[in-house]
Parts: C-alpha cells; structure tokens; sequence
C-alpha cells in the first residue's frame, strides 16, 4: 500500500501501463458541465436582483389584495339598497354632470348588478394626468354616492391605484419603470435556473423533490424549503415575469413589434364618422354604414345602448362618448372567464351600428396577450386570480429570503469558483453564448445588468489575483 492508503502496481509493467482516466478526471459533459455556471447566475442573480423582487414581490400582495379592500373601504361609493326601477341612463349621467359642471364626460359604466353604482368618467382639471373622475350615482334615484379618482380599464380607485403605481414604478415615473423590468426580466431566469438546480440535485426520495424537509434548522431544511416551494411556484413566477415583460418600457416594444410582425396584434373597433373609402370599420368588419352625423346631432346615450344590446353587448359594459369625428363605443368588460369583451361603434346620429369587433376574432397571440396581462392584473378569474398572485408573490417573497439565509450560513465560502464557463464544452459554450446574446438584445435589462454581472466578476477576479501576487512575490517571478 502507498501512505494514501491506494493500492501499489505489482511489476513495473503495471505501473507503466496507460490507465483509463476515472470519472472524476474525465473533462465534465452535460450537466455536469453546466450546472456550476447555472449556479453561479443563479447566485449572482440572487444575491444583486434579489432586492428589486422583493420590492416587486411585496408591493403585488398588497395589489392582490387590494380588490377586496377596494370593495370594503369605498363601499358607500360602490353599493346602493335595491331600488324598484332604474332609472334611464340619460338622468343618471345628468346628475352627474350637475354634480360636477366642471368636468367633461368621457364614459359611463352602467350599474351591472342590482345594488351596484352606475360610474360617470370625466375629464376633470383638478384630476391628475392619466386618470379620470369616477362619479358614482344611484341607478334607482339618481342621488351622488361621491366622487373619486378612477385609473385604468378595470377603474382602480384611490388605494388601489397607489398600490398599483408602487408596484409599477415606486411613484419615480418613468426612471422608476426600470426597477420592474429589471426585476421582470429575471424572474424566470433566477426561476428556470433554480428549477434545473433543484431537479439536478442528488436525493434518497422522490418526495424530497417535492416536500420539504422536517427536523431542526439548518442550511440543509433551509435548501429543501427553498428548492420544494420554488418548485411549486415556478410555472406562475415564469407566467408573471412573461406578462410583465409585455408592457414593459423596452422589452415591450420589442415583444410589441413580435407580435404585431405575426400578425397578433390587438385589434379595435373602428368608430371614425364619414363616409371615405377605407373607412368601413375595421379589416372590413363594418356594415358600410359612415354616414356622417349632423352638427350636434345626437341620438342620446339611452338609443345608443340600446342598439349596443341589440347587436350582442350585454353584462358589464363601458360606453365611451362620442369625440371629435368618432361616434360612440359601446364594449363588454367582463374579463372573467369566460370572458366577454365584444365591442361596437355606434352612429350618434341614427344610433346605427357602424362596427362590430367580436373577442372570438381576436388573433390567438391577441387573446393569449390579453389573458395574460387581466391574469397579471388579477381580473383574469376574479378572486381566484387574486388569491393566486397573493400566493405566488408570498413564495417569492420567502424563497428570497431563505435564499438570503442560505448564503449567511454558508459565509465566507463561494458557491462556485471562478471560471465556471470554461468547464462547458464549446458544443454547449457556443450555442449558449448566441442565445444569450439574442435574449439580452430582446430584454434590454437583462443584458445589460448581465454585462455589469461579468465585468464585477472580472474586476473581482483581477483584484483577488494581484492581492494573492502582493502576499506572494515569489509565486509571480
């Protein structure tokens, strides 16, 4: 025996006989090779992105949640007793209008249930850029239940509103857009990367893959809680990166310009009054009908929804008011599955329909856009869509921190060295290199916080390397 305890040749012949290399020495292929890299981003994403999630995480609970504290703190304003008989929509919206003379009415939300508000939209100056003023009154006597800021097509009152601008840009404007796309854009990766990790991992059971570990705390339950609940989280956290991707600042320009060069782009009801060639409604979906409307010339709101549910439109709607050269539009908004979202121009001045735009002939990459963004938002399914994003935005919140924890009990150590990348065989080194770059050009954010990423690895590197040469001088000459 040798003093390493290994087995000693027998003849020289032995000894100098070529060996098979072992499998610790053979060069690593596949996963192998690229797990320590997938662990290293996967590290780095964690440790830097990892603070912008948790403010994304958390202030999307308090949006999920805020649906329901909508309806308790501004019910006055949502809900009225039963009356006998509802009133025509023409007297509604003019108590409205004498409530508020200033402001200029813009659309009308007819109460859509018995004991609901009807809500008048206006264009008001002492109402902030981007939102309207929600007048709410009371479809059986006409009385004003209050007056609030309303924003957005599923209408966010005050408390939601606030919330959903924190989530989306910290109340920074447009500089402060850049920390949820940043956060958006790695989601998934920190998400698939973690799940190839958790997958790839070695374990006695297949219920280890999927339940978490039990006994006293330890890195080892903090990993099998991390690895357990982000496996079951992750097909919603890669859905949410992917739908806020969508009406990002920079990626949702290019996935815009995708889709539209698909031809998924989303489609719209043509309300445009007169009679030009191309104007009959929109690809050809209108009746022909482009007679223009007379100066002033009105049919009134009460004909116009009524030619509206002549054509189809029922259930909760919006009526948009007529503008300079549009006629009216009257569109479903109930984004709950099944969803009903048909819409129709209608012709102030005969109340005949000019255009029709049914969901059903919405392009697929139009619909799938759509359920995705109202799934975001959590109108998609009501309050199971809510409660869902509350439950996927908790997950997130403590996989980041038991992601922390992880790395404050392994300190000093490093996941991975340095150098992860040169282990992977160019077959697989090259191919990923051109995806990655094609990924980072498409995500803006996320290509540019990955070369900050790799010249912070580099500058640490460098700097570690002339530390050690300084402590050794006889290793650098």
């Amino acid at each position: 025996m040798t003093i390493d305890g290994s087995a000693r040749p027998e003849t020289a012949e032995a000894a100098d006989a070529p060996t098979e290399p072992t499998p610790s020495a053979r060069s690593p292929r596949g996963w192998s090779a690229l797990r320590p890299l997938v662990l290293r981003m996967h590290f780095y994403a964690g440790v830097l992105i990892a603070p912008f999630l948790l403010v994304a995480a958390a202030s999307g609970l308090l949006y999920a949640l805020s649906f329901q504290a909508e309806k308790v703190l501004y019910a006055h304003e949502l809900e009225v007793p039963v009356g006998d008989e509802v009133l025509p929509l023409s007297r509604q919206v003019h108590a409205a209008t004498e409530a508020n003379p200033n402001g200029t009415v813009t659309a009308v939300w007819p109460s859509a249930e018995e004991g609901a508000t009807t809500r008048v939209l206006m264009a008001d100056p002492d109402v902030e850029e981007g939102k309207s003023l929600a007048v709410f009154v009371d479809p059986y006597t006409g009385d004003i239940r209050g007056q609030l800021p309303s924003y957005g097509s599923s209408g966010a009152l005050p408390l939601r509103a606030w919330l959903d601008e924190l989530h989306r840009d910290l109340h920074l404007g447009d500089l402060g857009r850049n920390y949820s796309e940043l956060a958006a854009s790695w989601l998934w990766v920190v998400a698939l990367g973690g799940l190839l990790l958790w997958i790839g991992r070695r374990r006695s059971s297949r219920r280890a893959l999927f339940v978490p570990e039990r006994g006293p705390r330890s890195r080892r339950r903090t990993l099998s809680w991390h690895g357990s609940v982000g496996l079951w989280a992750v097909a919603g956290l890669v859905v949410l990166s992917a739908t806020g991707l969508t009406w990002s600042r920079y990626a949702g320009e290019n996935i815009g310009a995708v889709q539209d060069q698909l031809g998924g782009a989303t489609p719209a009801v043509s309300a445009t009054l007169g009679g030009g060639a191309g104007d009959g409604g929109h690809e050809g979906h209108g009746d022909g009908h482009q007679a223009p409307a007379a100066q002033g010339s009105d049919v009134g709101i009460d004909r116009v929804v009524e030619a509206a549910r002549a054509a189809g439109i029922e259930g909760r709607t919006s009526v948009i008011l007529p503008s300079e050269g549009k006629g009216y539009v009257v569109k479903e908004t109930d984004a709950q599955f099944p969803v009903h979202l048909d819409s129709v121009a209608v012709d102030p001045a005969d109340g005949a329909i000019m255009d029709e735009l049914r969901f059903a002939d919405y392009p697929v990459l139009a619909k799938l856009t759509r359920f995705g963004i109202d799934a975001h938002m959590g109108t998609f399914l009501g309050l199971f869509n809510q409660l869902l994003l509350a439950a996927l935005a908790l997950a997130l919140i403590l996989l980041i921190l038991w992601g922390y924890r992880m790395w404050w009990l392994r300190r000093p150590g490093r996941p991975v060295a340095r150098g992860a990348w040169r282990k992977v065989p160019p077959t697989m080194l090259l191919p990923l290199a051109a995806v990655t770059a094609a990924v980072g050009w498409f995500v803006p954010m996320l290509g540019l916080s990955l070369l900050a990423f790799l010249a912070v690895d580099i500058v640490t590197g460098l700097a570690a390397r002339a530390g050690t040469r300084r402590r050794d001088p006889a290793e650098s000459a």
